[in-house]
């Protein structure tokens, strides 16, 4: 299977594969799009986003803890969350928001699964 290079991409599918790279919250995407999206509705970036859960190149998790081999807490990227789940936790705004509390657990971040991890970057 061939896959295109990212500068192919839509420039908003290039700023959710960014993202994934870098195991990064969802609302990290936002630094990463181009105008009108970055100032825009995540409603609008729904679509975008699933389009490339649905290709296999994305996964969306929940950060949970992961205990460092010296004990101290950290984070991790969560099992993915099945994609019937995505598109009600895609459309509420709060997920979309860093954290008031600048709690990360649960958050929604993105990952490369392998097919993803294929990607020419």
């Amino acid at each position: 299977m061939s896959y295109p290079a990212t500068d192919e991409l839509h420039s908003a599918e290039r700023a959710f594969m960014i993202n994934a790279t870098e195991i990064d919250v969802l609302p990290g995407v936002w630094g990463d799009l181009d105008e009108p999206l970055a100032s825009g509705l995540a409603s609008d970036l729904v679509p975008i986003l699933l389009s490339l859960v649905d290709r296999g190149w994305i996964e969306v998790c929940r950060v949970i803890p992961w205990p460092a081999p010296d004990g101290a807490a950290g984070y991790q990227a969560g099992p993915s969350i099945p994609k019937r789940a995505l598109p009600t936790l895609l459309l509420d705004a709060e997920n979309w928001e860093y954290p008031h509390s600048g709690e990360w657990l649960g958050c929604l971040t993105l990952t490369l699964p392998e097919a993803g991890q294929q990607i020419p970057r």
